[in-house]
């Protein structure tokens, strides 16, 4: 039986310039659907002849379920196809990577150089005895060093785990120990909002028990004061390179062999081990980067995740770069030294392709649109959001205000797990607020009820993926029954676990997670629908919502609210709150509780933590906290 929620389905549309599908790679997205259908596994072979393989594959796809094999027998290295070939063939000298500090320091690289400074260190973990298969903790600053390490690691085969360098020791200390790490790569500090925020201080903590690691390898920032380097199993980043070579022959990879590891927490138990192999992931890396980000040979793409997170993983290291793009990385945040500090990097750098998560759309609607119209935007080409569900309001803000009414915006919906977009609205198509879009060509996606059949037009329901991937993950690193139950939640279903409801032309919503529920009086209210109702209220910024358990009801609904710099707390206000989702979405809808808060707990990603909310709320344990924002 379906699930039954009410959900109201706005039918607001905006038609893109003809011109950006007639500029597009993919061209006719019906007509590109259409052609996968056909024949996936031919439309997929299509797609990885477009990278290079040392041995061609033997078959594109080998299903059994739960299990799949891509591109079988074929050999590659991920960093041949995002340096190598660019190196060869006539993108030497072109930019690659553009980096920018808080402190206005700046570093360019170009392919050649890029690829130089990849083998040298690469050489200098093999000094270290790291080789084919061993893993390697990557803990670091958003600087061209990660970058390198990333690719240095992928270059002789050994399997990287990145963890983002906000993370504690005792997170730390997890995912190395899960993962088997023998070296540590890290840096003696980051930077953020002007402060130096130690890092090494935290490795050395974490690897107190952590039995598998043998070196630490030490990025030193701070020249004038360098931190120590204990030589008993520590090593400086720059005295590895000095006498490595600086070639370095690709490790010839199985398509299957695996390439990094990326920890994610879900919302009990330990973090999961997502492991993605080096022949599928590397397709379908390039292909939606290719296709779905329309990345051109001139454009200036900066994706403003952290590497540490799998949108940094795609879309700032392996996607741009297999595309021979020139990407742009900061260390800086939006709001530092003042609001305007992103919107003046993409003026400086000519930005065209603008790619961060809806997190950081609310807080420039927050602040007022007078901080981007300061600035020359006019190179801006693409908008896309990542993250979370992109919300109306926040949909509609980034149009108007970034895209001045004529820019697409891509509200892409995807998973560590899946590796790669998965829903989105492709460009060219008309564009629906509050609608991440419809499957990309190569995804089968569908909106189901609990037996796995497909719900009609506006009844919510789960969201899963029919068919294999190329860029799916392979397992759970030592963990294969997690990994089992994303295909056996729902019978013959990749569940991803979050909650749908598609409208009349296939276009999906993301309503939340499926633990994101609420039960009141018999209805599931979506944790995202009420969020997206307060925060179309003039006065509101950010809005998180929780069920409260309630004797009469199973459940109450009560709000965090982070109001506009224009807008105090008053109980007036909560009236007015409360009665604006009565109206916009029914009576029972309405939050019985609203608190005016200043943040709301966020993973680094910038995913709302509501289950924190709801445990501090309830007064129980919270469970996984370490991918907490603090």
């Amino acid at each position: 039986m379906a699930e039954k929620f009410d959900v109201k389905l706005e039918n607001k549309c905006y038609l893109p310039d003809p011109s950006y599908k007639e500029q597009s790679w993919i061209g006719d997205y019906t007509k590109a659907y259409r052609e996968f259908l056909s024949d996936p596994d031919a439309f997929w072979d299509s797609v990885a002849k477009e990278i290079d393989w040392f041995s061609p594959y033997d078959r594109v796809k080998e299903w059994n379920f739960p299990y799949a094999r891509w591109f079988l027998n074929g050999k590659t290295n991920i960093t041949h196809n995002c340096l190598d070939r660019h190196v060869m063939n006539g993108r030497r000298n072109k930019v690659a990577l553009i980096w920018k500090g808080e402190d206005e320091e700046e570093r360019i690289y170009t392919y050649r150089q890029l690829h130089r400074d990849v083998m040298r260190f690469a050489n200098g973990l093999k000094s270290l005895g790291v080789g084919k298969g061993d893993r390697v903790c990557i803990y670091m600053p958003v600087v061209p060093e990660q970058i390198i390490a990333m690719l240095a690691c992928a270059r002789i085969g050994a399997v990287h785990s990145v963890v983002f360098g906000g993370f504690g020791a005792g997170a730390l200390n997890n995912r190395i120990t899960s993962a088997g790490a023998r070296v540590v790569i890290t840096a003696d500090i980051t930077i953020r909002r002007g402060k130096s925020i130690p890092l090494k201080h935290t490795v050395e903590e974490a690897v107190i028990d952590a039995p598998t690691v043998e070196h630490i390898v030490v990025l030193r920032r701070e020249l004038e004061q360098p931190v120590e380097i204990h030589k008993e199993m520590e090593v400086d980043y720059y005295d590895l390179l000095r006498d490595m070579d600086s070639r370095c022959d690709p490790e010839i990879m199985d398509s299957e062999d695996p390439l990094f590891i990326l920890f994610t927490s879900g919302t009990t138990g330990a973090p999961k081990g997502i492991v993605h192999t080096c022949g599928g992931y590397s397709v379908g890396a390039y292909y939606s980067t290719k296709n779905v980000l329309d990345v051109k040979e001139n454009d200036v793409y900066w994706c403003t995740a952290d590497p540490g997170w799998i949108t940094g993983h795609s879309y700032v290291v392996y996607g741009p770069l297999s595309l021979g793009a020139t990407i742009l990385i900061t260390e800086s945040t939006p709001d530092y030294p003042d609001p305007g500090a992103w919107w003046k990097l993409i003026q400086e750098f000519g930005v065209t392709v603008f790619y961060t998560a809806p997190t950081a759309i609310r807080m420039f609607m927050k602040v007022g649109a007078e901080w981007p119209d300061k600035y020359d935007l006019s190179s801006l080409r693409i908008l896309a959001s990542v993250g979370e569900p992109l919300n109306p309001e926040a949909f509609e803000w980034f149009y108007r205000v970034i895209g001045k009414e004529k820019l697409p915006i891509f509200d892409t919906w995807w998973q560590t797990e899946t590796g790669m977009h998965m829903i989105t609205t492709m460009i060219g198509e008309p564009m629906k607020p509050g609608f991440a879009g419809r499957p990309i060509p190569g995804v089968v996606a569908d909106v189901v009820d609990k037996a796995g059949n497909s719900v009609p037009p506006g009844t919510g329901g789960f969201l899963v993926v029919r068919e294999p991937w190329p860029s799916m993950m392979r397992t759970v690193y030592n963990n294969d029954e997690r990994y089992r139950k994303y295909w056996e939640t729902i019978e013959g279903c990749y569940t991803a676990g979050d909650m749908a409801v598609k409208d009349q032309d296939g276009y999906i919503m993301v309503i939340g997670r499926a633990d994101d529920l609420i039960i009141v009086a018999g209805h599931n209210i979506g944790t995202a629908e009420v969020e997206s109702a307060l925060v179309s209220h003039k006065a509101v910024a950010e809005a998180a919502v929780i069920g409260k358990p309630d004797p009469i009801k199973a459940n109450t609904i009560k709000a965090f609210v982070i109001l506009r710099d224009t807008h105090a707390p008053s109980e007036k206000l909560k009236n007015e709150l409360v009665y604006h989702v009565r109206i916009t979405l029914g009576p029972i809808a309405m939050p019985s509780e609203i608190d005016f808060v200043e943040s709301l707990p966020k993973t680094r990603s910038g995913k709302i933590m509501r289950r924190v909310l709801k445990a501090q709320e309830m007064g129980i344990d919270p469970g996984d906290i370490s991918t907490l924002e603090e």
